[in-house]
């Protein structure tokens, strides 16, 4: 049994983390084992960004890319998704046209979001906002 030709990558947005599996197939994209069209439109077209830029550089396309997505909210979850599609288009065609195409469109196709959400103080009840006082 010879060994199947595929790669995984992974991408992050918040806490949410997708790892795309990608192999050689008939063009089929699931994420959660629910292909993307049955999303709802903006995740939709979120997931279809990545996919219509490698249609267009690449002519054929001709991959199945499967995506599982844990943790985070439902949009964490998308931009983790769309991140790990991207790269897992370009590590595995290894085409720098394709790589140009998506920094040229969007750069968080291909690079992480590093922001987080800032940390509590002590003794406030929010990050930034800080305790009311009366001076009477």
């Amino acid at each position: 049994m010879d060994k199947e030709n595929k790669l995984t990558v992974s991408g992050k947005r918040k806490t949410a983390i997708a790892k795309a599996t990608i192999r050689e197939g008939k063009g089929i994209v699931l994420i959660n084992r629910i292909p993307y069209e049955n999303l709802d439109n903006f995740r939709r077209l979120n997931i279809e960004e990545p996919i219509s830029i490698a249609k267009k550089v690449l002519k054929d396309f001709n991959f199945d890319i499967s995506v599982n997505v844990k943790g985070g909210g439902s949009e964490s979850q998308i931009e983790a998704a769309r991140l790990a599609i991207a790269r897992a288009l370009t590590g595995f065609t290894k085409s720098e046209e394709l790589k140009r195409k998506y920094l040229d469109y969007d750069k968080n196709l291909l690079i992480a979001d590093t922001r987080r959400k800032e940390a509590y103080k002590p003794g406030d009840s929010k990050a930034r906002r800080k305790r009311q006082s009366s001076f009477r």
